[in-house]
């Protein structure tokens, strides 16, 4: 009987390999970049021993004018140099020049329009540029499109040397920004979602040293980390709500407001702030009923702020619970427009839910308030504040509340690079967001994260890889590239091939290794490995780095004696094969074969040692890869 075995063995083995040449797949599985670590950055994946980074704090102060719509005020920004050279000048961005008729964003705009267009009649109006380095003062400063270089007479110092760059700005508010910011007229009044509004410094780091690609539309933003306190003067009855802590609440509230916002911050309940039969009423929610206020707000340790001003404003709050006791509070500000029928009225709660559920999955939120503003801009995030479409509802509300939000980890704490590697950004959001929605009140909405639209995208032909420079990715694609296909790569890292405990672990210490930092994407790559334990070059290389897909097969079924030979095929790049066989007594088995099975060969034999008839055998029975071609993943045996 073993004699029997062993020739149909051989015999099939035999066939087999006749009908496949010798194929080494070495290639799938080596190293694909430069990965090897330095003092810097580790080949761990860490922050090195002399990794550094530059940062700026910011003073501002600035009026908003609601007659001629415009932002005019002054900046003062104290840089500092943490590099190993000297810099004898400071990129800044100017991304309000976007909003001029011959900016490059503008001139590369298509001319049938797209989602990141806007209007061009803005502009930065720059004056009193006062650049310090200790007792040398210079007024020298050049600006090109969206880019401000600022020059010293005497070099910043390295390894910690500072200098100050002041100036005074203003421009026009632009209606439509870019789906980032802008103006709503609604029946109460204008609505102001304020962002990218004032001078910025660009990141200097050890990869490119000044990153001063232009601001286009579709690329966002690169930004250093510091602390800010800034005052916006504002009409007497407009509220503002803002990134940070606002410092002069009692000047600008009336005590009721003050005592229901101590209320909201005691409570799981949304509390109003404003009701909304109190828009518009002042006696009630003004401190004064002429002139102007100015908001006062500090926010610590962060790489940007932005802010909303609005009389038209409900507002309400509630509390957010944090690991360790901590505490912060939820905010929306939305018009009459927004409320009721499953909609804004909700905004808090929903917020609420995915600041703590973030919080204590990966890692606690940082900031003391968390603000969704009902706005023109779709869905658009900046520490501590997101603006979000004001028709939104039901579950598209939650959806981009929650996304927005989850901004907050990726890449306000965990800084990245959005303008070149914007899957770091927004593919690493979406996958957080398919578990938070999962959570949400027991699974009220459904994600829009799903197995079907990712395989349908790896089929046309016109797609495009995860690294494509998101200025540079077709319109139609960028949602695919940046969002989902990178967020779907990394649930199938989770649910396929590492597992939970293995993958949390190392996301969680690649979140905490690079809190507040910029890493590349080497940087996670080496982190995921280190941590997981696992070689995953082919994973990186194929997913993320090509248009390669997955299909696996089951291609025969052959029994030996009471056994079965099990033959698998390999169509696509390489992954683990995990598949589930059904016998004909009802009885299933799971079994896993590791991606190394296809290191020299597309085709893998595999014995299934059994008593039992078999019926089925089915490849990834759980439908969690990617695989383009479901129809011969399984096989059901005559």
């Amino acid at each position: 009987m073993i004699k029997k075995f062993l020739f149909v063995l051989v015999c099939i083995v035999t066939s087999t390999q006749a009908q496949t040449p010798f194929q080494n797949n070495q290639s799938s599985y080596s190293e694909f970049t430069y990965r090897q670590g330095t003092n810097l950055r580790t080949a761990s994946g860490n922050p090195g021993p002399d990794y550094w980074q530059n940062g700026a704090d910011y003073k501002l102060e600035v009026e908003l004018d609601e007659v001629n719509n415009t932002i005019s005020g002054t900046v003062e920004i104290t840089y500092h140099n943490n590099s190993p050279e000297k810099l004898s000048f400071v990129w800044l961005h100017l991304e309000q020049n976007r909003y001029k008729e011959d900016s490059r964003g503008a001139l590369t705009t298509p001319i049938q329009g797209y989602r990141f267009d806007g209007d061009l009649d803005g502009g930065y109006n720059i004056s009193n540029v006062v650049a310090k380095t200790g007792k040398s003062t210079n007024n020298e400063y050049l600006i090109t499109d969206t880019r401000m270089q600022v020059f010293f007479d005497e070099p910043i110092s390295a390894n910690g040397g500072k200098a100050t760059i002041s100036m005074n700005f203003s421009y026009k508010i632009p209606g439509k920004g870019l789906d980032r910011m802008g103006r709503l007229d609604v029946e109460k009044g204008t609505i102001y979602s304020m962002a990218q509004w004032y001078p910025r410094v660009a990141v200097f780091d050890d990869v490119l040293g000044w990153n001063t690609e232009p601001y286009l539309g579709a690329g966002e933003f690169y930004l250093g980390y510091g602390d800010f306190d800034f005052k916006i003067t504002v009409p007497y009855d407009h509220i503002v709500v803002a990134s940070g802590a606002l410092q002069n609440e009692k000047e600008v509230l009336p005590s009721e407001l003050q005592k229901r916002m101590r209320q909201a911050e005691k409570s799981d309940q949304t509390v109003h702030i404003i009701q909304p039969d109190e828009v518009g009423n002042t006696q009630i929610t003004r401190p004064k009923q002429n002139g102007k206020l100015t908001w006062h707000f500090i926010m610590e340790n962060t790489r940007d702020i932005a802010f909303a001003s609005s009389k038209a404003f409900i507002w309400d709050a509630a509390r957010i619970n944090l690991p360790e006791g901590k505490k912060a509070i939820a905010q929306s500000a939305y018009p009459l427009e927004s409320n009721g029928d499953n909609a804004w009225e909700r905004s808090t709660e929903y917020t609420k839910a995915s600041i703590e559920y973030y919080s204590e999955k990966w890692f606690p939120y940082p900031y003391p308030a968390a603000v969704n503003v009902a706005s023109n801009v779709g869905g658009m995030e900046y520490p501590g504040i997101s603006f979000c479409g004001y028709e939104r509802k039901g579950n598209s509300l939650w959806g981009v509340t929650d996304h927005e939000f989850g901004h907050m980890w990726f890449p306000m704490i965990v800084g990245s690079n959005e303008k070149k590697h914007v899957w770091m950004d927004e593919g690493f959001n979406t996958f957080i967001n398919y578990y938070s929605t999962q959570a949400f009140n027991n699974g009220e909405y459904n994600s829009r994260l799903n197995r079907n639209g990712i395989v349908a995208y790896n089929k046309n032909p016109n797609r495009e890889p995860i690294t494509t420079h998101p200025d540079i990715t077709q319109s139609r694609n960028l949602g695919m590239t940046a969002y989902y296909k990178p967020a779907y790569g990394l649930l199938m890292l989770r649910e396929y091939i590492l597992g939970h405990e293995r993958f949390d672990n190392a996301f969680k210490s690649y979140i905490n290794a690079w809190a507040y930092k910029h890493p590349q994407p080497n940087d996670f790559f080496n982190h995921m490995e280190n941590v997981s334990g696992e070689d995953l070059n082919w994973f990186w290389k194929h997913w993320f780095y090509s248009n390669d897909n997955i299909d696996l097969a089951v291609e025969a079924v052959n029994p030996v004696g009471n056994d079965y030979l099990l033959t698998f095929i390999n169509n696509g790049f390489p992954m683990p094969l995990k598949f589930e066989v059904t016998y004909e007594d009802g009885q299933k088995e799971r079994k896993e074969l590791p991606v190394e099975v296809w290191q020299r060969s597309n085709r893998w034999i595999y014995l299934l040692k059994t008593d039992k008839k078999l019926k089925e055998v089915v490849i990834d029975p759980d439908q969690i890869t990617a695989d383009i071609e479901d129809s011969n993943n399984t096989f059901i045996v005559e």
